[in-house]
């Protein structure tokens, strides 16, 4: 069996250097998950790119979004992380679980971004008009259709990747529901 091993900073390329010197800065620690993408010479660079790019959503909204695709793909080493962040972000705890659950009680419009986002997932595309409707209905646009699509993309990469690695989880663990 393959084993993908945690590159440490000195086996990296020196632009991964670069990088990861920033996320250590940034984040106080450069994620494991982040790391093992740095085994490519451009993976890294550009998943960051693609994951930091400017959008309409909010960091909070964007926070639900990885939450919940993380919780149908089956990624535990995502759940944790997002659990965090979505905590930095503004969400209790709790909230987080119903945001994994998919049913966001105590925010209407966030609740129709998080549907759409499980059925997209869930569904690999195929949402039900009447989701899409609602979506738009709660204030949302069709750019934020685009963007939503694109976020659960990104995530849905993260997820696979960390699938394959296995790579150990360097976060909190999030609650198992």
């Amino acid at each position: 069996m393959t084993h993908f091993q945690v590159p440490a900073r000195d086996e990296v390329s020196a632009e991964n250097q670069e990088i990861f010197d920033n996320l250590k800065k940034n984040l106080g620690m450069v994620p494991n998950l982040y790391a093992v993408m740095a085994s490519s010479e451009t993976a890294l660079k550009n998943y960051l790119a693609f994951q930091n790019a400017k959008t309409s959503l909010s960091n909070k909204e964007k926070q639900a979004v990885n939450l919940i695709v993380s919780q149908v793909n089956d990624c535990h080493y995502c759940q944790s992380a997002h659990t965090l962040l979505g905590t930095l972000a503004g969400f209790t705890e709790e909230q987080t679980i119903e945001i994994r659950k998919g049913n966001v009680s105590f925010d209407h419009q966030l609740n129709t971004l998080v549907t759409l986002a499980k059925e997209i997932t869930l569904k690999r595309g195929f949402a039900s008009d009447e989701t899409v409707d609602a979506f738009i209905n709660a204030g949302y646009t069709k750019a934020h259709v685009v963007e939503l699509v694109l976020l659960i993309a990104e995530k849905t990469a993260m997820n696979y990747l960390h699938a394959v690695t296995k790579v150990e989880i360097d976060f909190p663990p999030a609650k198992v529901i």
